[in-house]
């Protein structure tokens, strides 16, 4: 209010306003934990149960020879202690952390650690059109009055161009105007013109200008008395103003719903009923724009009976002045970012509030639908639908177009993808997108021209509002997965390395271990964290996103990882075991006569010690690809991990040469030529795992030919 003096009546608070019903869909959303948090849980249930299982075995195998009770139990302890990662809770943590600074660099900003993993197992997109698959720059292109379409040239929120034969327009454009609350803003400090407000009002604004009207002009000459603003259950906005003939009413909203309150048109400044033919021409150019991917705005007016009629008073018995139709081009990365989800087996489903027929051109356009006959549902059909009619609607094939729909819709359709057992990820702008933000398990707002509360219920915020931000993304959350198992396996590959030759030497009858409990701990603790660290920030893989997304039921322990340890473990316990049998025999002296003092014996260990170092080495070389060859993406082309591979080496070093260390942990010096035959092994074990993958691709390759065939 300006001036003057007005009676506020409250005829609701709390819970009972509609912010209040916003907030109890919104706090009704579940808890979700991420499919990380789950799968951590049940991998620490099997870690604590296997280390259990192990030291429990080494108890009752070590016992029976002889060795004293107080000693065993602290080694099996210490085996026990060792075979824990301790290093994972802080690796996980730092890998996705790097995920989130990879995200916000592409313009995503994540709220929760988690989240960036998830994102990663989206397997269904929910995406509004305006903004995010479009520039959300509204340009008038075509006005239709009097039975005519009229051609406006200029792109942009700049007054340059014009409209084709301007007069018969100018009073639909007039009335447009005055139904706006945007302003344009000129040019200042170096920036163009631009809008206050929205995009849409923007570009009405600037259509009449080309029209050689004046908006502020205008508003001065009739200036508003009323409004009852726009809302998404009757898409229609209207104002009132004063004139030298009295009070009008203006109007603007979506075609069908501002015709089915038009009961006149008019035609060459005369007003006529509005009959059928004349409402069959108006719907006729309605489609004809909508299918040209342009979103259509009716225009209407009416005499008002007084300052502030009722708004059924107020939107009923109108006058049809004509059609305004605007384009909003696609990004121009959108179209990329599509066709890699689709790749990605990802399921897209536009939800939008336009017309069908410029959902589906604008769909087509960016790639989104490519097959003849989307399934495209309306408002009224969507409400209609119970949740069996939902269930069987996402089941189709066919690609998936919601259009006239409401944000509270939204949530019904999470709610059904849930279901059926998605991982979904939905975009929102507005307050009443919220609880459909809450609900999914990626809740993605616009951080450009989203509202505080999208943005507050969201766990990711788009800060340039484009869909390709939420493709890079996913890529970046699959490679946050990816490099969790990149150095689980790294981690526990050498487990078996460790447990192996202390077994084959109990089994053996050798007296001694192989390797002491102090000497795992070392390798945990000064070998392999860092190395982990740095695969925790591998970069994405080329192939990432031509993979489908992974099931819910998937475990970090799955069957493929699994055989991966129990591979590359088994090669590095093969080799080490071989080496520390190999030393001893060597020395010609008989097991009895080992003692830990024994110079054979403390070669022995630390070679066994240096080879699961060096072996780690190459082994961190060979987890950095799953399929692809290490020579592909480059061995050289993630320095961190070749700088931390060889800081665990130089550890190692100086456990075998320098003597307090050596006291420490009870080791020698060896010779050059042991660290050949360690190498060796490593380049063993990196050749296996190149083989592997290579047989893999080849499998994936004859794959895809049946296929094709």
């Amino acid at each position: 209010m300006v001036a003057g003096s007005a009676k506020a009546v409250v005829f609701a608070t709390g819970t009972a306003t509609e912010f209040g019903r916003i907030f109890r869909l919104t706090a009704a959303a579940p808890g979700r934990r991420t499919p990380l948090q789950r799968q951590v849980a049940v991998m620490a249930r099997r870690v604590a149960g296997t280390a259990l299982a192990i030291g429990a075995l080494l108890l009752l195998v070590r016992l029976p020879t002889g060795q004293p009770f107080v000693e065993t139990f602290v080694f099996a302890l210490g085996v026990m202690v060792a075979l824990v990662p301790e290093g994972l809770p802080a690796t996980l943590s730092v890998s996705l952390a790097i995920g989130v600074r990879r995200m916000a660099r592409r313009h995503a900003l994540v709220k929760r650690l988690l989240a960036v993993e998830a994102l990663g197992s989206t397997t269904v997109v929910c995406t509004d059109k305006t903004g995010t698959l479009t520039r959300a720059e509204m340009t008038v292109v075509r006005v239709w009055a009097d039975g005519t379409e009229h051609a406006v040239t200029g792109v942009g929120y700049a007054p340059d161009g014009r409209v084709a034969d301007p007069e018969p327009v100018r009073g639909l454009l007039r009335a447009a105007a005055l139904c706006c609350d945007a302003r344009l803003v000129p040019p200042s400090d170096g920036a163009g013109w631009r809008v206050l407000g929205d995009t849409t009002e923007g570009a009405l604004l600037v259509a009449a200008a080309k029209a050689g009207l004046d908006p502020a002009a205008e508003e001065a000459a009739a200036p508003r008395v009323a409004e009852h603003p726009f809302d998404s259950g009757r898409k229609l906005m209207s104002t009132v103003h004063r004139d030298a003939g009295g009070y009008r009413v203006y109007v603007k909203g979506a075609p069908q719903e501002l015709l089915d309150r038009c009961v006149a048109a008019d035609r060459a400044g005369e007003r006529r009923p509005l009959t059928d033919a004349l409402r069959t021409e108006a719907l006729a150019a309605n489609d004809a724009m909508a299918s040209r991917g342009l979103r259509v705005l009716a225009v209407a007016r009416r005499p008002a009976p007084g300052p502030r009629p009722g708004r059924e008073t107020a939107e009923s018995e109108l006058t049809l002045l004509g059609l305004v139709g605007m384009t909003d081009p696609p990004r121009p990365e959108v179209s990329d970012a599509v066709a890699a989800c689709r790749r990605a087996r990802i399921r897209i489903v536009m939800v939008t509030g336009d017309h069908p027929l410029t959902a589906e051109a604008v769909a087509r356009r960016v790639g989104i639908v490519t097959g003849p006959a989307p399934a495209v549902v309306t408002g009224a059909a969507f409400e209609a639908l119970d949740d069996a009619g939902l269930d069987a609607l996402l089941d189709r094939p066919e690609e998936l177009l919601l259009c006239r729909v409401s944000p509270e819709d939204k949530m019904r359709v999470v709610g059904a993808l849930h279901r059926r057992g998605e991982v979904v990820a939905v975009t929102g702008d507005g307050a009443n997108d919220a609880p459909a933000l809450k609900h999914a398990d990626i809740g993605v707002a616009m951080g450009a021209s989203g509202t505080d509360v999208a943005r507050e219920a969201a766990l990711m915020v788009l800060l340039d509002d484009s869909f390709a931000s939420i493709a890079a993304a996913v890529r970046l959350g699959r490679s946050v997965y990816q490099n969790i198992r990149k150095f689980l396996i790294y981690l526990f590959s050498h487990n078996i390395a460790e447990l192996v030759p202390i077994l084959a030497a109990t089994f053996a009858g050798f007296p001694l271990v192989p390797i002491s409990a102090v000497q795992i701990l070392a390798i945990d603790l000064g070998s392999d964290v860092l190395p982990a660290l740095a695969l925790g920030a591998e970069p994405p893989e080329p192939d990432v996103m031509d993979r489908p997304p992974r099931s819910r039921k998937e475990q970090l322990f799955s069957r493929a990882v699994m055989g991966r340890i129990l591979f590359l473990g088994g090669i590095q316990a093969a080799g080490v075991t071989a080496v520390f049998f190999w030393h001893i025999h060597a020395s010609g002296i008989p097991y009895s006569r080992f003692t830990e003092d024994d110079t054979v014996y403390r070669e022995g260990i630390t070679m066994v010690q240096a080879g699961i170092v060096v072996s780690q080495f190459f082994n961190a070389l060979a987890v950095r690809t799953e399929r692809q060859s290490l020579f592909g993406v480059g061995p050289l082309s993630n320095p961190w991990l070749l700088a931390a591979g060889c800081f665990g080496v130089a550890v190692m070093a100086a456990i075998s040469y320098l003597p307090p260390l050596q006291a420490l942990f009870n080791t020698a010096p060896l010779a050059p030529g042991d660290w050949a035959v360690l190498a060796g092994l490593g380049v063993l074990l990196l050749a296996a795992e190149e083989l592997r993958k290579a047989l893999l691709r080849r499998r994936g390759r004859t794959a895809r030919k049946g296929v094709t065939r």
